[in-house]
């Protein structure tokens, strides 16, 4: 009787701990359900700047891309001499090509034109912070776009901001993304550049996030450059099948470009284009993964950059340096497009444009 006894109480015990990370999973997965629907709201509300100071003229800057192939930088590139030219400035984009000595080059390029601005576009501050503090000597005003994973001011450098969403929020939401789609079940391959200090960044906290999840595994986390992935990714892929098989449900990329040359790859193996693995990106939204998620084609979701806005306040935050004024301290909110929201958050045009107005807001602040 009395062993009867313990073994009931503790059986009992047992149970009682066993639903512990039951209730924690149950929990958490909520919590991934409600960060989904949260993300994927209609973004039609301006909520940056609405004051600042007036244009000023006759300035001519210069946006050094780290590679124009990338759809987030390029896109960028378009948006930053749109508003240029709304401004009324002379604006000049050099391509770094993907490659440390491309972007030396360009940074040189630059600096001899003897611009009034440059924008470091998609590289990272703090590896060339000395060519940076060189060109601020000169009087020339620096900003950035995802030269760094927070947006604001970069500590220890000249440069006066960095444009970009919250990184470590971009990387929560598609995380989550696939942690709720899965019912808690993902296994997941992460796929990042360390080339960069901001995919680095993001690609480590998706990781922690999916480890939060008790029923989702982290099957490998991939460091793969950018600059040659239609070299690397198909036979990466194929690799990855075969290592993990049916368990690979999820990808987690920290840019849509990986995922323009898994498609062959998956199709050799026999994969559903609509099937697992689910390919999720952390940015940048470019046209191609726009036509993906659409269609259904190897890409279930992309958390874009509003790069187009991102151009124009690119120009605000350097006509506000211009002017002497203090920068805007403006983040837009992270945003995610799935097959279920894409046509009213990007439609034909595959690009995350905001119909928040902020083209106007901008226009009146500075007059034009």
């Amino acid at each position: 009787m009395r062993l009867t006894s313990t073994l009931l109480a503790a059986a009992g015990t047992a149970a009682m701990f066993a639903a512990v990370p039951l209730a924690r999973a149950d929990a958490f997965l909520d919590q991934a359900k409600a960060t989904v629907a949260a993300a994927t709201g209609r973004a039609d509300k301006w909520d940056g700047p609405t004051a600042g100071p007036k244009a000023v003229a006759g300035k001519t800057v210069v946006y050094i891309a780290a590679d124009l192939r990338n759809g987030g930088i390029q896109g960028v590139a378009n948006g930053f001499q749109e508003a240029a030219k709304v401004i009324g400035w002379d604006a000049r984009v050099i391509d770094g090509q993907g490659s440390v000595s491309g972007i030396d080059s360009a940074f040189g390029q630059a600096v001899a034109l003897k611009p009034a601005g440059i924008v470091i576009g998609g590289f990272d501050i703090l590896q060339n912070a000395a060519k940076i503090e060189d060109a601020a000597k000169a009087g020339i005003k620096v900003v950035a776009w995802h030269g760094a994973p927070k947006p604001g001011p970069v500590d220890g450098t000249a440069v006066l901001f960095n444009v970009t969403t919250d990184s470590a929020k971009v990387a929560e939401v598609a995380a989550m993304y696939a942690i709720a789609q899965s019912d808690g079940k993902a296994g997941v391959v992460v796929f990042t550049d360390s080339a960069y200090a901001i995919a680095l960044s993001k690609a480590r906290a998706m990781e922690d996030v999916v480890r939060k999840c008790a029923g989702c595994t982290v099957l490998s986390f991939e460091d793969s450059p950018l600059a040659d992935a239609s070299g690397r990714m198909p036979q990466l892929t194929t690799s990855l099948l075969q290592r993990f098989g049916d368990k690979w449900t999820y990808s987690l990329a920290i840019n849509d470009l990986y995922f323009d040359f898994m498609g062959a790859s998956l199709i050799s193996a026999g994969k559903d284009p609509a099937g697992a693995p689910y390919n999720i990106s952390a940015g940048d939204g470019s046209e191609s993964a726009y036509e993906r998620v659409r269609t259904g084609q190897f890409q279930a979701a992309t958390v874009p950059e509003p790069l187009t806005l991102q151009g124009w306040q690119l120009v605000d935050e350097l006509n506000r340096a211009f002017a002497g004024d203090k920068q805007s301290g403006y983040f837009a909110p992270v945003h995610l497009v799935t097959k279920a929201n894409i046509e009213f958050d990007g439609g034909p045009k595959n690009v995350f444009d905001p119909d928040s107005g902020y083209r106007d807001a901008y226009r009146k602040i500075w007059g034009k």
